[in-house]
């Protein structure tokens, strides 16, 4: 009774006491191979034995091309560092080979702010080319500026299944509405027309004779046979023509719910002739009640051909051939739209909103809006899309080739907002008439191209596009190629990057020795050592015309020396602030250490009141080395120390009190010790607390202390033994007395219920007052009758 409110009471005191914990993911950005050459490791550039292979090993790599650079017995492949190692060892910077990417601007018309019309020009700039080194990014720069009045295509593709018969009426007077509406915007609008039902096989149609030639329910509407189809109008200005051509159309029927209308998308999408669409802003109106059929349909019709990506439209503009292929899938129509730069607008009812609102996210640049029952609201509906979808600037790029990647950083109102998560295209949304947005697309190489590559970058739902001309870097353009050369032993090699490259027959760093004069013992004597054993160039070479040509990282006249077996730091050699050289870390400036790993620099080694290491310590590597019984970073803290307060509590309460531990010699051992008594201090965190005898406690502050000299300041005694202890005890005694209590009172009152109930039984138990013989509850079940007239025969007497 008693312990589960205090134990829900605890459980919700523990519940306040929870918290969560917030983990954050960093947003996945794409990583290439080598990632940010400004920023790679020291380490990451290895060598290379030739110029060509140098760049394309790391974009961090250069290349020294001066004659005799390397020393007797080092390997051609150490011309191959990052630029600080070799101007370090004293390349000249005007002999250093390090390509780097750029980018050249061919074609770049200046936006026409202000301008209308389809001569605009919003996109810039028009033609880049642009070298890319491998691992190296490039990043261009595209601006785009909205115009007024640019151009529009409208087709206006609609489902004429039975159940949109009502719509037809409306459709039938929409031309000449939506051109006035989208002439307020532009110029210059064309409108067209087509229509769709099904695939004309079973399930999907009925294929009775009867049925085929009139599929709707009355036999006394105005009906036409069913069709896949059916493209009616095409593109035109004139909108009493589309009127005219609505007004001739009629309403079809099928046997399923959903239609075909993927099938007419793609063919929409597929015959831009047929259609007439124009290089402007190009809008596929696409009206229906219910959902669509996609690829694996067909095969309920015994269609397992996938749709082939052609046009297929006849003289008659029907599509003829759609009982051959099976229906598109959603990504065939959604590359579609895209190549064709079509931007759909699905005008569906509100029953199969939420299907095209999922189909809208798998198509770029599209737009959903809620159809009316008798499509009333279609003009609006249009314009509202039409104005969303001309707002929004979409930057995307064509196929890439292998190993470029490509991301995007868009700016659209001011600030820099890095779109998408791998950032596959580059988006603003709500961009006004006559706004500039700013794109950058970063492209980087992480192979070669054998030949160059055209890139095209475009706004959808415009026409203008950037064409990016991809090279890459895969070579270098040495300046001192030159056959026969004199420096290679007159002759016996071509110098290229101030390498030899050695004649049929020849060997050597300069060519200097034929391939017969191997077998020469004499040749392979200087390639050991002194005592002749060993193998030759220490195992880390190779033995040409006498001299060792070391491999690797190796150096020496014996390639006795490695270097890049010098003591790494956090996994780097020497630390990233030294050069290895035949093991030792040669270091930079200011730095020491086996692996240059320590700073000559004292700054984390100064507190706030200024001394190294707070006088405990000295400073090792920019960090405080602490005395024993010190530590912290600044050497401030010694947990075996005394406190202020242990160290005075004697002197404070013999020089105020007399008593303590040193009474006995006060003014000797507490000379240097100043005591004042407070008369009413003001008791803060800086006064120490102690007790002295008879449990009293007295206060003191240290307000000074310098130069072996102490000012304390001692508070009266406050009298009063701790009655902490008696407290709790009386506390929980109480508790356990009052739940005793509460227990007998709960049993003593159960008793006397118990009492009271049992004596009520009694009493009325025993004034019981009715009979039980006359009591039909108590009555027998046997009844015995006798008969009169028998009498039973006298017994003779014997």
């Amino acid at each position: 009774m008693v312990a589960l409110p205090m134990v829900l009471v605890c459980l919700l005191a523990l519940g306040r006491g929870e918290s969560e914990l917030d983990a954050k993911i960093p947003s996945a950005g794409e990583a290439s191979e080598w990632g940010d050459p400004d920023s790679a490791a020291p380490g990451s550039c290895q060598p290379a034995p030739s110029c060509q292979k140098c760049i394309v090993s790391h974009p961090s790599c250069a290349w020294c091309k001066q004659l005799n650079f390397t020393a007797s017995g080092e390997a051609d492949a150490r011309r191959c560092a990052r630029r600080e190692e070799l101007l370090a060892r004293g390349c000249p910077p005007h002999e250093l080979e390090e390509p780097r990417g750029r980018q050249e601007v061919l074609q770049d018309r200046p936006l026409n702010q202000g301008a209308r019309g389809e001569g605009a020009t919003q996109l810039a700039p028009q033609r880049v080319r642009l070298t890319l080194r491998l691992g190296e990014p490039q990043k261009l720069h595209v601006r785009f500026l909205r115009a007024k009045g640019y151009p529009v295509d409208l087709y206006y593709l609609m489902d004429l299944s039975y159940s949109m018969k009502d719509d037809l009426e409306r459709v039938r007077q929409l031309g000449h509405r939506l051109l006035v509406q989208l002439q307020n915007v532009t110029q210059s609008v064309r409108i067209g027309f087509g229509s769709f039902v099904d695939k004309t096989v079973l399930p999907f149609v009925s294929t009775v004779p009867a049925k085929l030639r009139h599929p709707c329910p009355s036999r006394l509407e105005r009906c036409q046979p069913p069709f896949s189809f059916h493209h009616v109008l095409s593109l035109t200005g004139d909108a009493q023509a589309f009127e005219r051509e609505v007004g001739r159309q009629s309403v079809s029927g099928n046997l399923d719910s959903p239609e075909g209308g993927f099938d007419a998308i793609l063919q929409a999408a597929l015959c831009q002739e047929q259609i007439g669409w124009r290089n402007v802003s190009r809008l596929l109106v696409f009206t229906s009640d219910d959902t669509f059929h996609t690829a694996g349909d067909g095969k309920l019709g015994g269609i397992f051909m996938p749709s082939d990506g052609h046009c297929h439209l006849d003289s008659d503009g029907l599509y003829r051939r759609s009982p051959e292929f099976d229906y598109p899938s959603v990504g065939q129509v959604a590359q579609a739209l895209s190549a064709a730069n079509i931007q759909p607008i699905f005008a569906v009812t509100s029953a199969t909103l939420p299907v095209y609102k999922e189909l809208s996210k798998l198509i770029p640049k599209s737009a959903v809006g809620e159809l009316s029952e008798d499509s009333s609201n279609v003009v609006q509906l249009i314009m509202n899309a039409y104005n969303s979808l001309s707002s929004t600037v979409t930057l995307e790029h064509s196929s890439l080739p292998p190993g470029v990647h490509i991301s995007y950083e868009s700016q659209c109102g001011g600030s820099k907002e890095r779109e998408g998560e791998a950032g596959h295209r580059g988006q603003c949304n709500n961009v006004q008439i006559n706004q500039m947005v700013n794109f950058w697309v970063t492209l980087q190489a992480t192979a070669c191209l054998q030949e160059p590559h055209l890139l095209r970058l475009r706004a959808l739902g415009f026409s203008e596009e950037l064409t990016v001309e991809l090279h890459t870097l895969c070579d270098c353009n040495c300046s001192d190629t030159q056959p026969q050369a004199p420096h290679c032993s007159h002759g016996q090699g071509d110098l290229q990057c101030g390498v030899c490259r050695c004649a049929a027959g020849r060997l050597g760093r300069l060519c200097e020795c034929s391939e017969a004069e191997l077998s020469s013992l004499d040749l392979e004597a200087g390639c050991r050592a002194p005592n002749g054993t060993g193998p030759l160039c220490s195992g880390k070479g190779q033995c040409q015309c006498g001299r060792c040509s070391c491999s690797g990282q190796s150096s020496g006249r014996l390639c006795e020396c490695d270097d890049a077996s010098c003591e790494r730091h956090e996994g780097i050699l020497c630390g990233g602030f030294g050069r290895c050289q035949c093991g030792v870390c040669y270091c930079h400036a200011n730095r020491t250490g086996r692996a240059c790993e320590c700073s000559r620099d004292t700054d984390n080694c100064v507190g706030p009141e200024g001394g190294l290491c707070s006088g405990h310590g000295h400073c090792k590597c920019n960090r405080c080395q602490c005395l024993d019984g010190y530590y912290g970073a600044l050497c401030d803290q010694c947990p075996g120390c005394k406190t202020p307060c242990e160290r005075h509590r004697d002197c404070a309460e013999c020089g105020a009190f007399g008593t303590g531990p040193l009474a006995s010699n006060c003014s000797t051992a507490c000379a240097h010790a100043n005591v004042t008594l407070a008369l009413a201090p003001i008791l803060d965190d800086g006064w120490c607390k102690d007790r002295t005898l008879d449990n009293q406690l007295f206060f003191f502050l240290v307000e000074h202390e310098a130069g072996g000299s102490v000012v304390l300041r001692v508070s009266p005694l406050e009298g009063g033994a701790d009655h902490t202890k008696t407290i709790v005890l009386g506390c929980v005694g109480g508790i356990v007395a009052v739940g005793l209590v509460l227990v007998l009172a709960y049993r003593l009152l159960v008793e006397i219920y118990d009492r009271r109930e049992f004596n009520r039984f009694e009493k009325e138990r025993q004034q019981l007052n009715w009979n039980q013989d006359n009591n039909p509850l108590y009555r027998s079940a046997v009844t015995t009758t006798i008969n009169p007239r028998f009498q039973e025969p006298e017994r003779p007497l014997l």
